[in-house]
């Protein structure tokens, strides 16, 4: 990382700086340590870090050249497409749609969707008859408006 000087990566959004580190490192960083790395390259405010970590995490994952893969920020190229990465701090959000066999796909078709559990009965609708909210209400022609 020394051989990287602030001259040199002023005008680089911090993507493209995380960028080269992790060309230079050949090994995945966690998103504080980058971070860190560039606030020091950059001579910012250690408060940077604080202020702005959140903003720079979510770049990260916007940014399809970069990959989490257990807690370690990597480069993507770096990686087989056949990996699956969860973020641990996501794990209680995991999709449990996302365990479906090929059968289950294969016979979506025989899926009988014909009762949906959240349509209301036309019997169980009971309207509010409550008239009298209407009988304040006034119609005015255009003229009356000018």
């Amino acid at each position: 990382m020394k051989d990287l000087k602030k001259e040199d990566v002023l005008g680089l959004s911090y993507k493209d700086i995380t960028n080269l580190i992790l060309e230079k490192e050949k090994k995945g960083i966690n998103t504080l340590d980058l971070f860190t790395r560039i606030v020091n390259l950059l001579e910012l405010p250690s408060s940077t870090i604080e202020n702005k970590i959140g903003d720079y995490y979510t770049s990260l994952t916007t940014d399809k050249r970069f990959i989490l893969v257990d807690g370690l920020w990597d480069l993507r190229k770096r990686h087989t497409s056949d990996k699956i990465i969860v973020d641990s701090m996501e794990d209680d959000d995991v999709d449990e749609t996302a365990n479906v066999e090929e059968d289950d796909i294969n016979n979506y078709d025989e899926y009988d969707d014909t009762e949906d559990d959240m349509t209301v009965d036309d019997d169980e609708y009971e309207p509010d008859n409550d008239d009298d909210d209407l009988a304040d209400l006034v119609v005015l022609d255009e003229e009356d408006l000018n």
